[in-house]
């Protein structure tokens, strides 16, 4: 599929073979790290609306049983700026409690977000408690979280596609491409 790369893009970062090649190595990964588990017993929680392909397509790789929900978070006052306060606007349906539970999460920023995750789970008594996220901007973290499942790290550029906007835009391209910074700095 040959998807034109729009204006707003500078460059991919990630091209679609690259993301779906990483998106089999983790779901082998996990495949084996859940082994033996009943259904009823796996939850992959996906937080809305970045992670929705990745979950997409890592959960039809699995080999393994497992159910799926969603959570929604906002975590940002205006579209550029980080606040570090982060909260829930739609909640799990399944009870997580003695289940072995997967958070999938589309980037990791400044750490804000997952590490609210990660409490706010914890504190629910799950089985185990574990995070797949597909981006990592290792210079941008303030809090120190956990990635069990990491599909890449990327360098400190505001990116879109597979999952990741910029003002509800851009999400349904199939790879992950760098913004243009005159687009997002008004």
């Amino acid at each position: 599929m040959n998807v034109p790369i729009p204006d707003s893009v500078e460059h991919i970062l990630l091209d679609e073979a690259m993301i779906q090649q990483r998106v089999q190595q983790l779901a082998d990964l996990i495949s084996t790290d859940y082994a033996g588990l009943r259904n009823e017993e796996f939850l992959i929680v996906g937080v809305l609306k970045g992670a929705f392909m990745f979950m997409a397509d890592l959960t039809r790789r699995l080999t393994v049983p497992h159910q799926v929900d969603f959570i929604a978070l906002s975590s940002y006052a205006d579209a550029t700026e980080a606040t570090g306060s982060v909260r829930m606007i739609m909640d799990t349906r399944i009870n997580v409690a003695g289940r072995h539970v997967l958070i999938v999460e589309d980037i990791l920023d400044t750490g804000y977000t997952l590490s609210y995750l990660l409490r706010t789970f914890a504190a629910r008594n799950p089985a185990s408690l574990r995070t797949a996220v597909l981006l990592s901007k290792p210079e941008r973290c303030k809090v120190k979280v956990t990635i069990d499942y990491l599909g890449f790290e990327i360098p400190d550029v505001w990116v879109v596609g597979y999952g990741l906007d910029f003002a509800d835009r851009f999400r349904t391209l199939p790879y992950i491409g760098a913004l243009k910074p005159s687009t997002y700095q008004g």
